[in-house]
């Protein structure tokens, strides 16, 4: 039996293909609906200004359904991606090539596990034919490369199969198996480590605040402006580059409604710290936080804890707190795999990128094999 016929195509505005259309292959993942998407290229937050140029992937068949979709973006830097390439430009460069542009196939500055190439479960041959459109859009457009990045493991398989490299990374998440409160979440940890989150929440609770979680519609835009200025000053002091614009938040809130959850401090009626989380359809995402106060393990309650509570009163399976941070681990968030491929024209810069991934996997995985030792759950 013959592979049906398709139609691939690259589309500048996400507006340009229908929302129900988009979010019937996109699932309930928040990071990849249109909504998301939208509020992004509708705030200013991607597009020109910020070197994020929305080239989003389309796949019809021969009826014109649209079978299979992914965001993508042209790039000419590495930025706000959170898997790291700059070495590989860097390299490609010095050798007189051109590492940029290349495609970007995922959530802008969004280091969120989950499905980028989203495809019709009941159209076997979409997602190959989406990935082979996408490498013929690099060829066409003159990129040095795609990129799929924080995909699903099954999509690196499918990916990997038609020739791309897979690379892993390592996040920090939190399970919740169905715990009751927060103290039977501490139950499973040593005796130490349970003494010291309970410190560390009383020590933050002391401290004069009131703690909220609003959602969506809850959210003034009074907060939401408060909010920017923490994710400003968050961001001027760690990255120096702040990429989403003040109205990306409000229109998140209008448009994710209840799938939109913010942790707030307040002190009497002023907030003074925020966490942003989005509410998946089996986890709660950490994105974005700040404080314009300097409080002892304000963060830890406002990004770890609180999100910890909300799974547990709503019975989310699982917390997932962000990229990097070690440290998560003493607070029960353990390391887990991240997945990407990436299909390089050149040969030469993809043999060289083949053998440092080679190089580079088992030493991730013993770094993880190390980290999960610094469980603070008790050993059975």
């Amino acid at each position: 039996m013959s592979a049906p016929e398709f139609t691939f195509s690259l589309h500048q505005h996400i507006g340009d293909i229908p929302p129900g259309e988009w979010n019937a292959l996109a699932g309930g993942n928040p990071f990849v609906r249109h909504e998301f998407l939208a509020a992004l290229e509708d705030s200013g937050s991607v597009g020109k200004r910020t070197g994020w140029l929305p080239q989003h992937a389309a796949l019809r068949d021969a009826a014109g359904r649209l079978v299979a979709v992914a965001p993508c973006y042209a790039k000419g830097h590495s930025y706000g991606e959170y898997v790291f390439d700059h070495g590989w430009a860097q390299a490609f460069e010095r050798a007189g090539g051109d590492y940029y542009p290349k495609l970007q196939v995922a959530s802008p500055f969004s280091p969120v596990p989950g499905p980028r190439l989203l495809a019709a479960p009941d159209v076997p041959h979409a997602l190959p034919a989406l990935a082979q459109g996408l490498t013929d859009a690099m060829e066409q457009l003159g990129c040095s490369s795609v990129h799929v990045t924080f995909c699903t493991e099954a999509e690196q398989a499918v990916l990997a199969q038609q020739g791309w490299l897979a690379r892993i990374g390592t996040q920090f998440h939190w399970a919740n198996p169905g715990y009751a409160s927060f103290d039977d979440a501490l139950a499973p940890m040593a005796s130490r480590k349970r003494k010291q989150i309970k410190r560390e929440r009383r020590d933050a609770q002391s401290a004069g605040l009131e703690f909220r979680t609003l959602r969506g519609a809850e959210i003034t835009p009074a907060l939401w402006k408060a909010f920017h200025g923490f994710y400003r000053a968050t961001v001027d002091k760690r990255w120096g580059t702040a990429y989403i614009q003040p109205g990306f938040w409000p229109l998140l809130g209008e448009r994710l409604g209840d799938a939109v959850v913010l942790m707030v401090a307040f002190r009497g009626t002023e907030p003074v710290a925020a966490a942003l989380n989005l509410l998946g359809p089996d986890a709660l995402h950490g994105r974005n936080w700040g404080a314009k106060e300097e409080i002892p393990f304000l963060h830890f309650e406002l990004c770890y804890y609180q999100a910890m509570d909300f799974a547990i009163a709503h019975q989310v399976p699982r917390v997932e707190a962000g990229a990097q941070g070690e440290h998560k681990i003493q607070r029960g968030y353990l390391p887990v795999e991240t997945y990407s491929a990436h299909a390089i024209a050149h040969p030469g810069l993809r043999r060289a990128v083949a053998q440092f991934l080679e190089q580079e996997r088992p030493v991730i995985r013993a770094h993880m094999c190390e980290l999960a030792t610094l469980s603070p759950f008790k050993a059975e």
